[in-house]
């Protein structure tokens, strides 16, 4: 798996200015712990290069990117330093090239069409959109798309908590970067949990799991029938008919057979199934991947390749 598709799975970039890069290692692990083991550290302070290179040393499964890079120079600098990519707040061709010089997948920023075709001409197919609100947010990617269609966006600058998933819901959005999870005052007090737990929190609500429905295997079509309509009549619920289970209401699928899990199964609806997938991955959760339903090339559905609690699980688009 390439650098950005990487990127596209963590869904959220957490974009750090780094003033002492002995808290690089904590921080990090602390955004790691969260659910986001990415981090783009910036060179806006002359820490960074330090910063990057210890966070390479200690934590080797954190992508890592160097942020707000402005010369050929802090592209050497951040390869020396381990960086796994580079983002530059403007297209500056000399800084695109060095980057492709040196092996470094980079993410220029971008903001209009002109800054597009430059990066066109590189032969990129991600930019970096900055300042994503401030220049016309959504609407404006959304434009930019059209003409562009190839051309995925990573906007940053005024991304938060109320406009995330309106973001990552456009398909062409392949990650947003922010920094709401990392606040100034949290890295300088050192106060590693609060970071943690933000995290967790932006992770949850980009996933955002809730329990679907419940599955209930039967011996028989006929039992299962018996068993919808009895659900039914009890709670005055809709029964309707599939080709391999009914469904009393929308939270009860009564299968025709003895399905996955020795007591049945439970769908858990996320935003992007192919981003649960990675998150859980990550916390050494295995998968059936003969289960795998994809739409459009989407990946919509699958199930955990182990029971829990004699359930099986499979996770669903929404």
């Amino acid at each position: 798996m390439d650098m950005l598709d990487r990127l596209s799975l963590a869904g959220i970039v957490p974009v750090i200015k780094i003033e002492d890069a002995a808290d690089a290692v904590p921080l990090c692990r602390a955004l790691a712990e969260g659910g986001l083991p990415v981090a783009e550290i910036t060179f806006r302070t002359a820490a960074a290069p330090d910063a990057i290179a210890a966070v390479h040393r200690e934590l080797p499964d954190v992508l890592l990117g160097a942020g707000t890079v402005l010369t050929a120079e802090q592209v050497d600098k951040a390869k020396a330093a381990g960086a796994g990519y580079v983002v530059t707040p403007g297209i500056n061709p000399q800084v695109v090239a060095r980057c492709q010089q040196v092996g470094l997948p980079v993410v220029p920023g971008c903001a209009n069409p002109s800054d597009i075709e430059v990066a066109i001409g590189f032969g990129l197919k991600v930019v970096k959109f900055f300042p994503a609100e401030a220049i016309g947010g959504l609407p404006l990617i959304k434009a930019l798309a059209g003409p562009y269609g190839d051309m995925r966006f990573v906007p940053t600058g005024g991304i938060g908590e109320k406009n995330l998933l309106d973001y990552l819901s456009f398909p062409k959005v392949a990650a947003c970067g922010g920094s709401w999870m990392v606040p100034d005052a949290a890295i300088k007090a050192k106060d590693w949990d609060k970071i943690r737990d933000l995290t967790a929190s932006a992770v949850q609500l980009m996933l955002g799991f809730e329990l679907a429905h419940v599955g209930v295997n039967s011996q028989s079509e006929g039992e299962a029938k018996n068993t919808a309509d009895t659900f039914g009549k009890l709670l005055n619920w809709p029964v309707k008919e599939g080709n391999g289970s009914l469904f009393a209401g929308a939270g009860l699928e009564i299968m025709k057979a003895q399905g996955r899990g020795s007591r049945g199964h439970l769908a858990i609806r996320t935003n992007s199934v192919a981003r649960a997938k990675a998150w859980l991955q990550g916390r050494s959760v295995a998968f059936a991947e003969e289960t795998a339903g994809y739409k459009d090339g989407k990946l919509i559905f699958i199930y955990l390749r182990d029971e829990i609690g004699g359930f099986a699980v499979h996770l669903a688009q929404k």
